[in-house]
Order: C-alpha cells, then structure tokens, then sequence
C-alpha cells in the first residue's frame, strides 16, 4: 500500500508516470497538511481534555493514532514521487511500507468494530454491558494491532531496494520469486483490507438501518441519508486502489500475451495516483469531527473536541436509557405504595403477599422515550464515528 509500487522487471515501475506521480504528490501534500495536524489535535483533545474515555472515545483514539501515524510517513513517499528515486535505503524501504501497511489496516478494523459496537447497541442494548467493560475494550484493541502488525509483514518480506536495468536508479518495489507471492500478498491486502471489514461494516448498517425503520422516531431520515454518506465515502475512497490490486492479481494469473502486458500498463500507470486517493480517507476524520462539534466551539474553546467525543457516544445513550429505565422502575414503586395506602389496613395486611405491581402509563412512556433517546444519541455519534467506514494505504 502507500505508494504500493510493485513490479515483475525494473525497466518500467509506477514512478516513472509523469502525471501519476505528479497528481499522487499533490494528492498527498494535501492530504498531510490537513490530517497530521488535524489527527494530533484529536489525540491532544482526547488524552489532555476528556473528561472521561468511554467505548467511542478509546475506538476514536486509536482510529487518530493510526490515520495520525500514516500522516507522517507521507513526507518520505512525496519525496520518492517527486524525484522518482528512492533515497532513504534499503531499510527505510521495508520499514516505511511496512509500517504504512500497519496503519492502514488498523484503520479499517477499527471502523469495523466501531460498526460491530453501533450495531449491538442498537439491536441488543442489553448485552452491551458485557463488550464495554475497560479491560475487554483495551484486550481487543491489543488483538486488533497484533494482528494488523503481523498481517502486514508481506510488505517487508517482498519490498527491498534495487537499481533499475537500464538508468540504474534506485527504486523501492515489492519482488516476488513467482506470480504465485504476488497473489498471495495482493490477495491477502484485498481481503483483509476491504472484502472482510467492509463486508461487516454493510451488514451492520443494514441491519442498523432495517431497525430504525421500525421505530416511528422524526429524524430517521436523517439517519439513513448519513449512513449511507459513510457508507459510500468510504467506498469511493478505497475502491479504486483495491480495484488495481484486483487487475495486478489478474495480470499474475495470466500468461505471457498482449493481455498480460495491458494489464501490466494499466496497475502500472494507477497505482500511485489511486494509492494517494486513498490516504484522504485518513484526512477526512477530522474535517467531520470539525463541523460536527462547531456548536461546541463558542462554550468549550479548545476542548470543543472533547465534549463532542463525550456528548455523542453510544455510551451516554445507554447511561441515559438505563436512567431512564430507573427512573420508570421507581415510578412503578410509587405507583405501588398508594395503593396500598388506599386500601383498608386489614385488608392490606391479609392480601399483601397476594399484591400485584400495578404500573402506571408513565411506566410505558417512559419507556417509549428511552427508546427514542438511545435512537436520537444514535444520530449525534454518526457525526463523530466517520466514515464508520473505513480506513489501508498505497
């Protein structure tokens, strides 16, 4: 990823497309000016001015960590783009990918648990208690870097630094011995960073969706129009690198001929362009969390950031829904005792273990508005969740 520039024979490598290299290093400086900044504010504004880290918080803060991450090594791949060599040797080489790799994996897996969380809060509030607890939460983070780190060691396997054949210029490019390592590590990117997680992340707001739907709650609408915007961010911006990597698996499944050569051309000259579009993907959070807490901006100053991840977490609503559950419960229980109060003092004490709780219609309503309050936190944590959609690299 990142600048994935691989080839089966060094006299042609992606670098050497004028306008895919100049467009990718445009790409990119934009890209690094807004979200580098932009992911250290939100780290800064998690670690420094929340008051507390929820469920939401701690996924949004590993999401700015990896996106913040991937943002510093934009630096390195400009500079490869830009004077179409590589100059930082050969450990950098496996290193840089490598670690780019790492991130951007990381990136999408958390906005697939962040899906799996919406998704159990939603349709089985009741089990959400079991997933949120501090130590499960920080376990499964745990898991979910291990595995993206091990996940990603193909780009230092396959990447190294060799001299092209005819200018002798030092180029940084993945090697394979066969068509078959190629597959291998193209297919692994392909699966792990798009078919699985965007798969889960569809399936959840499906069902997200289907349950909205059933409940008469005014700004549903609303809702449907979001996700379905981060649905289709998400996959505008990652589709187009994960298309490439389909054509190169293509091409390596394909005997020598006219076929295979046209291929060739084509991952060749969209490879740097299509790996740079999707490292907006990792810009992109912040300018979503900017407009969504504007209204914080005026009370909070620079904590502004903070109260937004605070004030629309999934967890709030449940905090909320369970109050508000509370509060219904002890309504019953006045509910209860007056009409004990009104009945005769023998007959009550003849009948008491024969009493049944009588609820009022307060109980119901209640209820009804805990319901439309966990939906309406719902509306407010999509702003704040992105693109719940998705974040690899080039």
């Amino acid at each position: 990823m990142a600048v994935n520039i691989s080839s089966g024979a060094l006299n042609e490598t992606i670098v050497d497309n004028q306008t895919a290299t100049t467009m990718g290093a445009l790409i990119l400086t934009l890209v690094f000016l807004l979200g580098f900044p932009g992911n250290l504010f939100i780290i800064w504004s998690i670690l420094a001015r929340a008051r507390k880290q929820s469920v939401t918080t701690l996924l949004i803060l590993n999401l700015a960590i990896a996106d913040g991450s991937l943002m510093a090594l934009t630096p390195f791949f400009i500079v490869y783009l830009v004077m179409k060599r590589w100059v930082f040797g050969n450990v950098m080489c496996k290193v840089l990918f490598y670690l780019c790799l790492v991130n951007m994996y990381a990136s999408i897996q958390l906005i697939m648990l962040m899906s799996i969380y919406r998704l159990v809060a939603v349709l089985w509030p009741q089990r959400l208690s079991l997933i949120t607890g501090r130590k499960t939460v920080l376990r499964v983070l745990a898991v979910v870097w291990v595995l993206v780190m091990v996940a990603s060691v193909p780009a230092m396997i396959f990447r190294r630094v060799e001299p092209k054949k005819i200018t002798g210029v030092l180029v940084c490019e993945s090697f394979h011995d066969g068509d078959n390592e190629t597959v291998l590590q193209y297919m692994l990117e392909l699966v792990l960073g798009f078919l699985i997680p965007y798969g889960v992340i569809v399936v959840s707001y499906i069902r997200i969706l289907r349950r909205i739907q059933k409940t008469k709650f005014g700004r549903r609408i609303r809702s449907e129009k979001l996700i379905l915007a981060i649905v289709l961010t998400f996959c505008i911006f990652w589709l187009p690198y994960h298309l490439i990597n389909v054509v190169q698996i293509t091409s390596a499944l394909c005997p020598e001929g006219p076929i295979r050569n046209k291929l060739d051309k084509i991952w060749h000259s969209s490879r740097a362009v299509t790996s740079s579009i999707a490292f907006i993907s990792s810009c992109a959070n912040p300018v979503l969390y900017f407009f969504a807490g504007k209204s914080y901006i005026r009370r909070e100053g620079l904590a502004f950031m903070a109260r937004l991840f605070e004030g629309t977490g999934l967890d709030s609503a449940n905090r909320k829904s369970r109050q508000n559950s509370q509060n219904s419960r002890d309504k019953d229980k006045e509910a209860d005792a007056v009409m004990l109060k009104e009945k005769d003092p023998d007959s009550v004490t003849n009948s008491s273990t024969h009493v049944k709780p009588v609820k009022n219609a307060g109980s119901c309503q209640s209820r009804k508005d805990s319901e439309a309050l966990r939906i309406q936190l719902l509306d407010n944590v999509n702003l704040s969740s992105k693109l719940y959609c998705y974040k690899p690299g080039m």
